[in-house]
Order: C-alpha cells, then structure tokens, then sequence
C-alpha cells in the first residue's frame, strides 16, 4: 500500500524551538508529492513534455473574452488584465504536468516538512530577482500572504494557515494549524508572490494603470486597456536556467486582443487576426472553418485536454435550500425529465459525453458497485442513504426516443405525487395550492437554446419554468446571495477534488453570502466523507473516500448534468510546434513555440 510520499527528509518538529535554531537541521528537498513518488530527481534536466530544443522567437496573438480595466493584483470589483500562466508573477511552487499530486519548486528551491507536519519552509533561490534587480526575500512571501489573506473570502480559503514568519530573507516558514495535506500545497502553489517594496507604498487593491514590477519571464511592452495587451520576453530573467522552464516562454511576445463577441473573434480568426481561437460552441467547430484553408493545411483542428481540470462541462443546478427543491425525489422527477439524448443529437451533433460523475473518467468516479472499502465509509450512513446505493450502480435516467421519454415522465409524474404534488387544471400544486415554479437564472441568453426543451417537458408536468436574463453583475450579486430557484453552470474541479469538494458541498460552506455551496448541500454523510478524503494518506483511502462522496452526491440528484469536460476544441494556423500535452496541465501555450518554415508557408499562402 502506497504511503504518502513527500520527498523531504524529515526532522523532528519542536514547536517551542524557534524556527531560525532549527535551519541547520532542515534538509531542503526540490519538490513535494503526495499519493506517489516524485518522478523528476533533484537532478533532472527539464520537464519530459517540454521540448527543451524549441527555438525562441515569434509573437503569438491570443483572445480575451473580457474587458480589462487595471494591473491591481489585489483589485475588488475591477478585471485584472490577462495574464497567461506565470507570465508574470511566480509561485513558490508550481505542479508538475505529468503527475497525479507533485510540485516543485520556482521561487522556492528547497522544501522542508517537520515530522508532525505542522509548518512548511521554503527556501528562496538565491538568484531569485525582481524585473528591477531587487534580490526576491522571504519578507516578500510573509507581505504576499498577509494581503491576500486580508481580502474579503480569503480567510476560508486559508484557514489553515495560523502564522508566516521569515526566519531570515531565503527561508520562510509557514506555521499551520492543521497536518500538512494535499490541499493545503496547492492553495500554496496558486499564490503568485508579489514584491514588498515596490507595494509599500501603494496599495494592491486600488486601481491603477501602471504596471507593477514581477518577477517573471515577460514584461508588459504596450496596453491599452479594454482592447489589447502586449508582454515582451524578458531576457534578463533570472529563472531562465530552471530545469521546469526549459522548453517553456519561447515566444518573443505574446499578445491578447479582447473579443467579447465570439463571432467577431471567429471573423477576426479567419482574418489572421489571432493565432489560436478556443471553439465552445460544436456547431462553429463542425462548419465555421471548413473551406480552401483547411483544405490546404493553412488551418488545424487540435484537441486538448483540460489537465487537472475535470468536472461537468454544463448542468442545471438546483438549489436545495428552498423547500420545493428539498426533497430528493422533485430533484430526481426534474431530473427525468429531461431529455439529454435528444439535446445532444439537436444541439451538439452528438458529440457530447453525459457526465455521470463529479469526476469523471479519473480513478476517483464513481463506477459500478460500492467496494469494501467504500462500504467501510457507506454503511454506518445506511440509515439515512438512499436505498440504491447499496442496491445497483448509478445511472442517469436516459431517453433518445418518445416510448422511453414518456415512460421517464410517468416516473417524474409519481415521484412528485409521493412527494406532496399533484397536477389541477394544468398546474402541479402541493396541499397548500402552492404552484410549482422554478426559475433558471442566467446572463448568457444563449443558455435558452437548451433550456426550452427541458421547459417543454417541465410544463406537461405542470411545472411553470422560465429563464431570468440579467445582467452580469446582478448575476453575480445573486448568486452570492444564493438568491435563485435554478441556473446553468460548469462544475469543474481539480484532481484530487478535495479541495473544492468542502467549498461546494461541505455544511460548513452551505450558510453564508459568497460561499461557493451552490446547491445546498448540507448532509453530514458529506461532510465525513470529504473529511476522509481531506486526511487520506494512501491513493487508496483517497479513491474510496472520493469514490463513496461521488455516489452520494449523485444519488441526491442536487443538479442535473448535461455534458462532462472532454478535450478542448482548438483551431490555429498552422504556423507553430507544439508538445505532446501531459495528463494533468497541458502545456499551453508556455510550450509552444513559433515555427519558421511553416509560418511562412502560412504567409506565402495568404498573400
């Protein structure tokens, strides 16, 4: 059985010896893992999904489907500028792309773990500079975590953190209140550092036009904000010789134009505006780009996975604080009702994979019947499970034909009756003569495409449904304020789901303005299981917790999916190399890199 592995020689913690006593004891590994063993040793060369050959040079120009109106790291209310992945700013730490749960360092050169893992120390690199040549410090570190954790919601995201100290200018030392886990790495890792002596005096959350000084490979060369953003390759980084950026940042300058209009961005694409143009929409995938180009090779379809990043690409999540949506069976009869087999064939050439699963295609879905170990967490619940659990493996309703359509709605029809509600002249009524209504709120109209079949079949139910179009930030005011029967969402998350499972569907989570619990849940069977999965130490105890959490949360039916996350459709000019993309971060576009001969194959061709 695997034990969790952190590559780190440990010492033993003495929390009354002051950290600064303790350095010569401390042996700095270069990364962390959990769950497996680091594949990269201290001596590896480069990243194997990098091309660490690919040449420099080149410009890339990219879509933004959103204005921007500040460089503020910190800004509330206002859209920071694009900033791709660590173009500018740098973690300590970074996840390795081809590894299920391993970091290794940027910033940070070393690592260290007491035995009792209550603390983390991090060594800055000693060739760690700021874009203004001001050495990177541990000082730096203890200001960046200060800040954010003074923001408005950040205090859950970093509840474990119980104090940050600088033992000198390279280390610093994260002091916890809770043993070291998966989570608590990578809520790490997601913090960019910010210098403490350019914001000394000046305020990271006030708006403001001037570019702040980082530490990363790119610099800011031209802006003007809500329409484009230029960064430059600075040759003058410090990180340049770093094993993990080898093969990686190889463009000379990279360039977002914002496009807040998918079909001016399309135009724009064919124009040879933008190099690269994610397509969400299958109907532009399948038609949009067809003609002399793509035949000629000018143009490329590409697909690439959503690496860590798993989930349902689009559900219909209900809201199970209101009490018409309380009870598990309206959920299921809402969820029979519709007819996603039907919506796959009209709306997306039946290119679609339902998802059955939080998770799904990972080792954490939820498949087939309970295994021991999952019945070891299950059982001492079974009193307050839904029967089928323990009885068959979970299946969405499924239809594709009016017999079998028809017979789902009968089934909606008795579950809602067993539930309190009964169709009267047309309408489903409960006891009291409440009506039935439910209605989906969304900024995107868009959304009514799919959503007025699924209405359609709502309302032989007697079920009056219609979508609430606002604005986006009345959007976003209500959905802090979970104020709203029902609306449209992805629900993604990152491999292993721990983290954003407590957000989502911990109790603790469930009360409160901005939590990210959408749906309600509030079930201490889940809140024991994401615990469990939290305080696994083996893969797999985490598989079974996960696993036994997937089941549950899917036969409460507290949203009803449509599609999961699959690869990421991509068209581009073929004018680029480009890395076999790993499991767990696809390498874009930090690893692409700009191809001569084929670029001026693209430019011959188009004159």
């Amino acid at each position: 059985m695997s034990r969790i592995i952190c590559c780190l020689l440990i010492f033993i913690w003495n929390p009354n010896k002051a950290f600064a006593d303790l350095l010569e004891e401390l042996d700095f590994k270069h990364g962390i893992s959990f769950f497996h063993e680091l594949k990269y040793p201290s001596n590896y060369t480069h990243l194997e999904y990098l091309n660490p050959e690919a040449p420099k040079g080149g410009k890339l120009v990219l879509p933004w489907g959103f204005s921007f109106d500040t460089f503020a790291p910190l800004s509330l209310g206002e859209t920071g500028a694009p900033s791709g992945y660590h173009f500018q700013d740098e973690p300590l730490i970074v996840r390795g792309g081809d590894e299920f749960a391993a970091f290794y360092g940027r910033l940070a050169d070393g690592i260290a773990v007491p035995e009792d893992k209550m603390a983390i120390v991090f060594r800055i690199h000693p060739e760690a500079v700021w874009s203004d040549g001001v050495r990177v410090s541990a000082h730096d570190v203890v200001y960046t975590f200060e800040q954010n954790m003074s923001q408005i919601g950040a205090g859950y995201f970093f509840s474990f953190i119980d104090s940050i100290e600088a033992i000198d200018n390279q280390h610093v030392a994260i002091r916890l209140n809770t043993p070291l886990t998966y989570d608590h790495v990578a809520l790490i890792q997601y913090q960019g550092i910010m210098p403490e002596h350019y914001w000394r005096d000046r305020d990271p959350t006030k708006h403001t036009l001037e570019p702040p000084i980082y530490s990363g490979p790119y610099r800011v060369k031209d802006v003007k904000f809500g329409r484009y953003i230029e960064y430059e390759r600075r040759e003058d980084y410090w990180g340049w010789q770093l094993p993990l950026n080898k093969g990686r940042y190889n463009f000379d300058s990279i360039r977002y134009e914002v496009y807040l209009d998918a079909t001016v961005a399309r135009q724009a694409f064919l124009n040879g505006l933008l190099d690269i143009l994610d397509v969400d929409d299958i109907r532009h995938w399948v038609n949009a780009f067809e003609g002399q180009k793509m035949s000629q090779g000018l143009i490329k379809k590409a697909r690439r996975n959503y690496g860590i990043w798993v989930g349902m690409g689009k559900a219909f999540v209900l809201n199970s604080r209101l009490p018409r949506l309380a009870d598990r069976r309206v959920r299921k009869a809402l969820t029979l009702s519709l007819d996603f087999e039907w919506i796959n064939q009209k709306f997306y050439y039946g290119d679609r994979m339902r998802a059955k699963s939080f998770w799904p295609d990972t080792i954490l879905e939820a498949k087939g019947m309970p295994s021991v170990d999952e019945l070891k967490l299950l059982t001492k619940f079974k009193s307050v499970l839904p029967a089928e659990i323990f009885e068959q493996p979970f299946e969405l309703p499924t239809a594709g034909s009016d017999t079998k359509f028809r017979n789902n709605l009968i089934e909606a029809k008795q579950l809602l009756e067993s539930a309190g509600w009964r169709i009267k002249n047309g309408e489903l009524r409960n006891s009291s003569g409440q009506h039935f209504t439910l209605e989906l709120l969304s900024y995107d109209a868009a959304n009514a495409r799919i959503l007025l079949p699924w209405f359609n079949s709502l309302n032989q139910l007697g079920i009056s449904a219609n979508v609430r179009l606002v604005d986006i930030s009345q959007y976003t005011n209500r959905m802090r304020k979970h104020d709203y029967d029902a609306f449209v969402q992805s629900y993604d998350f990152v491999i292993p789901p721990t983290l954003e499972a407590r957000s989502n569907f911990h109790s603790s989570a469930v009360i409160g303005e901005g939590s990210r619990n959408y749906t309600g849940v509030n079930s201490p069977v889940v809140d024991y299981l994401i615990e469990t999965a939290e305080q696994a130490v083996t893969l797999e105890e985490l598989i079974a917790a996960s696993r036994a959490l997937d089941r549950v949360l899917m036969w409460n039916y507290h949203l009803i999916p449509l599609y999961a996350y699959d690869a990421r459709r991509t068209i581009h000019w073929d004018k680029f190399g480009r890395p076999p993309h790993p499991k767990y971060r696809p390498a874009y576009p930090d690893g692409w890199w700009y191809d001569k001969n084929k670029a001026a194959r693209v430019s011959a061709a188009s004159k």
